[in-house]
């Protein structure tokens, strides 16, 4: 074997030996990479799961999904380990728009990030010198066409497997443990390979140093674009799709070099998807239940054998096969009793759309996206702050069911972890598993519901606004219009879209108790003037017991944000007017709400020490109310002094408003203006 290249297989099979390179399967380098980064522990609906943070980096990552990732990490895990799911392709199956493409396109793209390490390397070898034989004609090199590993080759020198495993141990130094962890991950040379290796070893008459002098060893080319480790199948037409592109066919052009026409490499696997990611890729079927079925059943080879079958000729792969699919096409195609024996191949897990409205206001942002908009007069487009909210929210009700057990708006609150009154985390628990049991997947918690591209519509529909458009500013009461026009359009289903036009109402009237407070803000002429209230009633309810609270009510206690002692004045009046507005009107009803605060207190506080209050809606509609009735003399409410500008001093409380909402709020005239307008009136006021 000549010493002077660095392309060899000896060289490589030593730099394997030397843990400079990695040998393993598809599954192995998947798992791998995710378990190498950082877990970290999440509650979701009640339950405690892991969350990857792997699938949390770069400018667009995924959002929520947890239950999913977990449930295709333990999937490739298993199959890493031998398991059963080694055997069985990966299907995600949900309603359109809910991420599952993305999804699929996003762990691609890590993999490729991954292996782009050069430890983590993938390489296969090529055949040099072939025009020497005679049968080639002006064939000079042959890659291998399924992109094999040059220790698969090395497994398969001689025809005797004893042979191999002492020339590994002779020429490498290869311990015995260390060639049992290679044969784990054995499989043949695919029929190309192993036939044109007989070829050289006929022609050098076994000769393996002559043979070796052959083999040039070659990294596999990650190029997204080329398909190549990480490659993609869109569902085609029944017409225009057919076997030939995911196996490859027989090639003209070989022929007319081959003089053997035995030789398997006549049939050009590349021109099929699967074997240019059969060397360790990932393939993406789009829609594989789409496909017509002779297709369906190609799959339903591939996936069971991992092997690429041409004319009797085999060549084994060594590929996670993923795929995703709609309700609708995959119920259709169950219902076909006879091709039962594909699904049974898959490893089927349904995705639901997102369902915790904190985690969609950063889906959100991304429908909304992150380029400064501009008008059709090229003017600057300003953004609500309450625009997000308002679309989060408006679509995360749709996706909701409806429960006896709780309100759209306490599921709403469970799903994000925050705080619904009486009702524990427990309740939504329990909803979630009754509603698990049914057959019928589109009835499970969060599997209906206005997707991302409904959501994409209800944006695109705001900007051609007439209205948006003439006053620079995508306004977020205007959106609930726009969401309500594509339930109109595009939902089909009369129950489904009375149901999310219910739903959307709700909506209107969490954005018109956000819009409260953000008023109260504005008059107060501080950002945070509600989230400080509402910690004041807090700590006072707190205080109140307190034994050393002397004649004067003042009560001294540590700010577990900043950790310093702070002084408060505990204003019974303050807090008896609030439990008043919270509907408390006896003793038993204001301690057993208090006794409910303190332990919130307790427990938030120790894990997260800027816990504000601000997600018990009630809390804070309470004091909002309390504030505002309470802090305007004469006009009777904020409301009418905004609404009736006739004097001086209240057109001087509306300019100072106006003034507070553009420069520390974020509004800008158009929105500050309509959004005095809207909180004037008395539209979705629950």
């Amino acid at each position: 074997m000549s010493g002077e290249k660095a392309n060899t297989l000896k060289n490589h099979l030593l730099a394997v030996k030397n843990n400079e390179l990695v040998f393993e399967n598809a599954f192995q380098s998947i798992s791998r990479m995710i378990l190498d980064s950082e877990i970290e522990k999440a509650v979701v609906n009640g339950r405690t799961t892991y969350d990857f943070k792997l699938f949390r980096e770069g400018p667009k990552h995924i959002i929520g999904m947890y239950e999913e990732i977990n449930s295709f990490v333990s999937y490739v895990k298993d199959a890493a380990e031998g398991g059963s799911s080694k055997e069985m392709a990966y299907v995600l199956v949900g309603e359109p728009g809910n991420g599952k493409t993305f999804f699929v396109e996003y762990i691609s793209a890590l993999y490729r990030q991954f292996l782009m390490e050069p430890r983590n390397r993938k390489y296969t070898f090529k055949f040099n010198g072939m025009d020497r034989i005679g049968t080639y004609g002006k064939i000079t090199s042959v890659e291998s066409q399924t992109y094999e590993d040059p220790v698969i080759l090395a497994m398969s020198l001689f025809d005797r497997d004893g042979d191999n495993r002492e020339f590994l141990a002779r020429e490498i130094g290869f311990t015995a443990t260390e060639i049992d962890d290679l044969y784990r991950n054995y499989r043949p040379l695919g029929a190309c390979s192993a036939y044109i290796w007989n070829d050289l070893r006929q022609h050098f008459d076994g000769d393996i140093v002559r043979m070796l002098d052959c083999i040039e060893v070659v990294q596999v080319p990650l190029i997204e674009s080329l398909g190549t480790v990480t490659g993609k199948y869109p569902a085609k037409d029944k017409i225009t799709s057919s076997a030939v592109d995911l196996l490859g066919e027989e090639s003209i052009q070989r022929l007319l070099h081959l003089t053997d026409t035995h030789n398997p490499y006549r049939f050009d696997l590349r021109r099929g998807a699967l074997a240019r990611v059969a060397g360790g890729g990932i393939h993406f079927s789009d829609e594989i239940y789409k496909n017509k079925k002779d297709l369906v059943q190609v799959y339903l080879g591939v996936i069971q054998n991992r092997c690429l079958e041409v004319d009797g000729y085999k060549w084994p792969i060594d590929t996670l096969i993923i795929a995703t699919s709609n309700n609708a096409e995959f119920n259709r195609f169950l219902a076909e009793k006879e091709e039962a024996p594909i699904v049974d191949r898959c490893r089927i897990s349904y995705i639901s759309h997102n369902t915790n409205y904190k985690l969609q206001e950063q889906l959100t942002a991304y429908a909304i996206g992150s380029e400064s908009k501009t008008t059709l007069n090229r003017e600057e487009l300003h953004q609500d702050p309450n625009l997000n909210y308002a679309v989060s929210v408006g679509v995360v009700l749709t996706r909701l069911p409806h429960s006896d057990k709780l309100t759209p708006v306490e599921t709403m609150k469970l799903a994000a972890g925050e705080v619904a009154g009486e009702k524990s985390i427990k309740t939504l628990a329990e909803v979630i598993d009754v509603l698990s049991q049914e057959t019928d997947i589109t009835v499970r918690f969060g599997q209906k519901g206005m997707g991302q591209r409904n959501l994409g519509r209800a944006i695109q529909l705001l900007m051609e606004n007439s209205e948006t458009n003439e006053g620079c500013c995508m306004f977020a009461y205007d959106v609930f219009k726009t969401l309500e026009r594509v339930v109109l359009d595009y939902v089909t289903d009369n129950n489904d879209r009375s149901k999310y036009l219910e739903d959307l109402k709700t909506a209107r009237g969490l954005y018109r108790e956000r819009i409260m407070t953000e008023m109260f803000n504005a008059y107060m002429d501080e950002p945070q003037a509600i989230r400080r209230d509402v910690l004041n009633y807090v700590n006072m309810i707190i205080g109140i017991d307190a034994e050393h609270l002397g004649p004067d009510k003042m009560w001294k206690y540590k700010d577990p944000q900043t950790g310093e002692l702070k002084a408060l004045k505990v204003d019974e009046r303050f807090v008896n007017s609030i439990e008043d507005r919270l509907q408390l009107k006896t003793e038993e009803q204001r301690d057993s709400f208090r006794t409910s605060i303190r332990k919130i207190y307790g427990q938030k506080i120790s894990i997260d020490p800027n816990y504000d209050f601000m997600d018990n809606l009630e809390l804070v509609k309470a004091v909002t109310d309390v504030r505002l009735k309470s802090d305007i003399a004469g006009a009777g409410s904020l409301i009418g002094a905004l609404a009736n500008r006739t004097n001086e001093a209240n057109q001087k409380l509306y300019d100072r408003m106006i003034d507070t909402m553009l420069n520390k709020l974020g509004y800008c005239e158009t929105c500050a203006q309509k959004t005095i307008e809207y909180f004037c009136t008395q539209e979705d006021e629950n």
